[in-house]
């Protein structure tokens, strides 16, 4: 097992349904997709086998949630042409370049390109009609509200030290949708404190939300008053909701979440990556019908610099663009053999691998 590219973690319902009845992609009723920036690049040939011409996934009714690179990921896999969208994203990405010292202006300019490939013109792309897609974002209130300074959001990470109860008053969650949800209903029960305000995603606003979605604070400028939501700044959706600690269990009752990640553990918002005591979700009951796939360490060994692509890389980089964006390419390129050996499980999966989630 320690060779394999892989692990599997599975809350208890998964695992016992892994055990008695096996996988079909129609136990498959939702797919979510972290914030996590250049990580997410790994993930993307899996996407592709999941949600291509040909995917596994292809023809299942499925919910499709995504924060930060994870809701660029998730709507190029709700499009018609999912594999094309999907590329479009990848070359994308690994294109990025910036001056020595970028201003979240240059870095918000760079994203929004981004943000255009997704999307593959000026109006939203054909979507597969099976398909829910949720793109997260946060709006600022409080102290954050018009304060894009270092000052506001230490305050907001000090509020989060207590409690991400406390956090909420800095942020809310607004959640850009088409088709029906189950796991982010408003007619459903709030289940915490960032209340939820689902808008339509339309040919007015997806450009915005996508870039939203992915507007890092300090790095990038605000995402401000986009269509169709309530006034205000808008930022990444990873900073409620980075690895989706969401209620997955009492939303798909009948049916599994299978969640391709970076890593193999769940962690709330972003800003508790940074407290020991909050980084991970072990065992907590929403995650009691998820399916969690990664990478595994002997896998991360043989990547360029042994870790996956992420945002330290440019910085660590800086200006030498193509030896970044050559190695990233060869990650992404070895991470076809990752989705491989993904693929060839979910088709016959062996319960013997299974961990606790």
């Amino acid at each position: 097992m320690s060779e394999r590219s892989f692990t599997v973690r599975a809350g208890p319902r998964a695992a016992a349904h892994l055990r008695s009845r096996g996988l079909a992609p129609a136990d498959i009723g939702c797919v979510p997709a972290a914030a996590g920036g250049p990580k997410g690049l790994a993930l993307i040939p899996l996407d592709q086998r999941l949600f291509g011409r040909d995917g596994w996934l292809r023809e299942v009714r499925l919910e499709l949630i995504g924060a930060s690179i994870g809701a660029w990921r998730m709507f190029c896999a709700a499009q018609v042409d999912a594999a094309d969208a999907l590329q479009r994203l990848a070359d994308g990405y690994v294109a990025q370049r910036y001056s020595r010292r970028p201003t979240p202006r240059e870095v918000s300019d760079e994203c929004r390109k981004l943000a255009q490939a997704v999307l593959g013109g000026p109006r939203l792309p054909p979507l597969r009609a099976q398909t829910a897609v949720q793109v997260l974002t946060t709006r600022a209130r409080g102290v954050l509200q018009g304060r894009a300074s270092r000052a506001a959001f230490a305050q907001a990470a000090l509020a989060n030290t207590w409690s991400r109860a406390r956090l909420a008053a800095h942020m809310e969650r607004v959640v850009f949708a088409t088709g029906r949800s189950r796991v982010l209903d408003e007619t459903g029960q709030r289940f915490d404190a960032f209340g939820l305000t689902l808008a339509p995603l339309r040919d007015d606003n997806a450009e915005d939300a996508l870039l939203a979605s992915g507007s890092i604070p300090l790095v990038c400028e605000p995402v401000r008053d986009p269509a169709g939501v309530p006034r205000g700044d808008y930022w990444d959706g990873g900073l409620i909701d980075y690895h989706l600690l969401l209620p997955y269990a009492p939303a798909h009752a009948d049916r599994l979440v299978l969640y391709p990640h970076f890593v193999p553990h769940l962690t709330p918002g972003w800003l508790d990556k940074f407290l020991p005591w909050r980084r991970r979700a072990d065992g907590h009951p929403w995650l009691a019908n998820v399916l969690l796939i990664a990478p595994s360490p002997a896998f991360l060994a043989r990547l360029p610099n042994r870790k996956l692509p992420d945002r330290q890389d440019f910085y660590a980089y800086g200006l030498d663009h193509d030896g970044r964006q050559r190695d990233w390419r060869r990650a992404i390129a070895e991470c076809e053999r990752f989705a491989d050996e993904v693929m060839a499980w979910l088709q016959r999966p062996d319960p013997t691998l299974l961990q606790p989630l």
